[in-house]
């Protein structure tokens, strides 16, 4: 059975730490801010925020839900295999089993994948929620700090403290939405037929 991965937080917490570890490693001397250039990192933000934390909690209890939907797909096939493979021909002298068993290991790897596929729409649309809110507190913060560019922290190797807005970011969506609301998996919705 393939792992179920919570691949953006996955990368995004390597890609976090990765950048602390080498932001810890030695005092930098920066040059002066640049004036009217700012920098903001939405994985800090996403991986390090009260609502991210609570997306990523979610999604691992919907992970686990779904490990347990597919396990005993998977322990029923195994074990028919096995009854299968220790029988040999006098266990399905016709092929009906194995027919059988082999139409079960499809439906189970639909489910697999249909549960994979709305885990990702899942957590595309949490993190959409809490796009949404940050969006405005992204504005709000630009503004204030007179930016002229707002550059991504992820294309950007080094940059003076004084020029970033994350930190404001952080916490003003830590105040304003402390947690996601309760979210269950949802329907990937089916694709409109292109004309």
């Amino acid at each position: 059975m393939k792992s179920i991965v919570l691949g953006a937080f996955a990368l995004a917490t390597l890609t976090a730490g990765a950048a602390s570890a080498q932001e810890a490693q030695a005092p930098i001397n920066h040059g002066p801010a640049v004036t009217g250039v700012c920098v903001y990192n939405p994985t800090r933000v996403l991986t390090q925020s009260t609502a991210g934390q609570s997306l990523r909690q979610g999604m691992q209890r919907l992970a686990e839900e779904v490990r347990g939907e597919l396990q005993p797909y998977v322990t029923s096939i195994q074990t028919e295999a096995q009854q299968l493979q220790q029988g040999g021909q006098a266990a399905d002298p016709d092929g009906s089993r194995a027919q059988a068993w082999q139409q079960r290991v499809q439906e189970a790897q639909q489910l697999e994948q249909t549960r994979e596929q709305e885990l990702r729409y899942t957590e595309a649309m949490q993190t959409q929620a809490i796009g949404v809110a940050v969006n405005p507190l992204i504005t709000a913060a630009y503004q204030e700090k007179g930016c002229s560019i707002l550059l991504s922290r992820e294309s950007v190797f080094l940059t003076n403290p004084a020029m970033d807005i994350t930190e404001t970011v952080l916490q003003r969506l830590n105040a304003q939405l402390p947690s996601l609301p309760a979210f269950n998996r949802m329907q990937v919705p089916a694709q409109q037929p292109q004309q």
